[in-house]
């Protein structure tokens, strides 16, 4: 981001601190990107100095950082999700297991915030029980693990779209498809998202309007709720299920992998048109479009994630790799350390690539992706493989 603009030394999940940058560098406009500082109350800070902020306030960002919100709105306001019990008792969690009430296999999720990592597929009861006894039995996620969900597992091709709303209307932003297991053929654990390719496929007119219904219900149910209104960007995860589409969960953000994708297919002034959303009349807002074009994004990541990593490994091929025709390098955890680019978190870059047909992005994306080296690097091979 220095090669955008300059770089404050601010803590995103303090709200005054925040507020304070915002007023002296007089901001027309605050994007919040991540999770925590929205679970931190900072959209709300800045709302009430007068700031146009897109990102839902603290009450409303529950979608995202408690999937017991989540699913309790969800069921409320009539949104098609998977059935679940809620648990805070080992010994309960545990029974429901035994009981196979929801069946196998079945997922298990840390209520809160897990940074992609508190949510487990377990295919039999024996994973679902340890992963239940990693939340209540031995912390694993702290105060985030300290309740789960147990939800039954649906099954079918998942999707993500995204809308952008003002409070009363929604406009769609586009859809992808992520690839949340570490390893390539959808095996390993889950984490944040190893790449991304967009546009789905998968989104028919059809699933199309339900995205938007859904997206409808959540500012209509929110306010319903006293929860005031949703300005930002919302992340509806689809599961095209044998009974109809339904949600998986909300990110309450422009999510990655999938907005490194999303992002560069965006044609038209889009700060105007967050500016309209934030200050709550998109109907006054530009249009926008998107490319025709097909995007693949590779996530380099360091060896051993989503589990244990080594950090401050010098990176070689940056410019390079960014200096291919139809290919952005996205950074996600760097730092710069005297006149080096080092490893600085599992997630390294998300690589992404451009073209006519997902084969040319595909060979773009991994083209650039094998210019970047570091130690221990690793990623899937498969990226995008499914939209061929």
């Amino acid at each position: 981001m220095a090669d955008i603009g300059p770089l404050r030394p601010v803590a995103i999940t303090d709200p005054a601190r925040v507020v304070a940058l915002a007023t002296e560098s007089q901001a027309d406009l605050v994007v919040i990107g991540p999770e925590a500082p929205l679970d931190a109350g900072v959209s709300d800070a800045l709302r009430q100095q007068g700031f146009p902020v897109i990102g839902p306030s603290r009450a409303a960002a529950q979608l995202e950082c408690s999937k017991v919100f989540a699913k309790r709105f969800m069921e409320r306001h009539g949104i098609p999700t998977a059935a679940c019990e809620v648990h805070a008792e080992l010994a309960a969690a545990l029974s429901l297991l035994a009981s196979r009430r929801l069946g196998v296999p079945v997922v298990v999720k840390a209520d809160g915030l897990a940074a992609g990592k508190g949510v487990v597929v377990a295919m039999t009861q024996a994973e679902a029980e340890v992963a239940v006894r990693a939340c209540l039995a031995d912390g694993a996620f702290g105060a985030a693990g300290s309740t789960v969900v147990i939800e039954e597992c649906l099954t079918g091709p998942e999707v993500s779209f995204f809308v952008l709303c003002d409070g009363t209307r929604a406009v769609a932003l586009g859809s992808a498809q992520d690839h949340k297991r570490a390893f390539d053929d959808d095996k390993g654990p889950n984490t944040g998202g190893m790449g991304a390719f967009a546009p789905s496929a998968l989104v028919t007119s059809e699933v199309h309007a339900f995205a938007m219904d859904v997206a409808d219900r959540v500012m209509k149910g929110l306010k319903a709720d006293g929860l005031g209104e949703y300005r930002g960007f919302l992340y509806i995860s689809l599961m095209l299920t044998p009974r109809g589409p339904m949600v998986i969960e909300f990110n309450v953000r422009f999510g990655d992998p999938e907005a490194q994708v999303l992002l560069p297919a965006i044609e038209g002034p889009f700060a105007r048109v967050l500016r309209a959303a934030a200050e709550g009349d998109l109907r006054a807002a530009p249009s926008l479009a998107l490319s025709s074009e097909k995007f693949v994004g590779v996530v380099l990541a360091s060896g051993g994630y989503p589990g244990s990593i080594s950090l401050g490994h010098p990176v070689t091929g940056l410019g390079r790799a960014g200096a291919m025709p139809g290919v952005v390098v996205f950074h996600a955890g760097t730092r710069v350390e005297g006149d080096q680019i080092v490893t600085n978190g599992g997630r390294v870059f998300t690589v992404v690539g451009r073209g006519p047909t997902f084969a040319d992005a595909m060979t773009r994306a991994y083209a650039a992706a094998a210019l970047v080296e570091f130690e221990g690097k690793q990623h899937r091979t498969d990226i995008a493989r499914r939209a061929l």
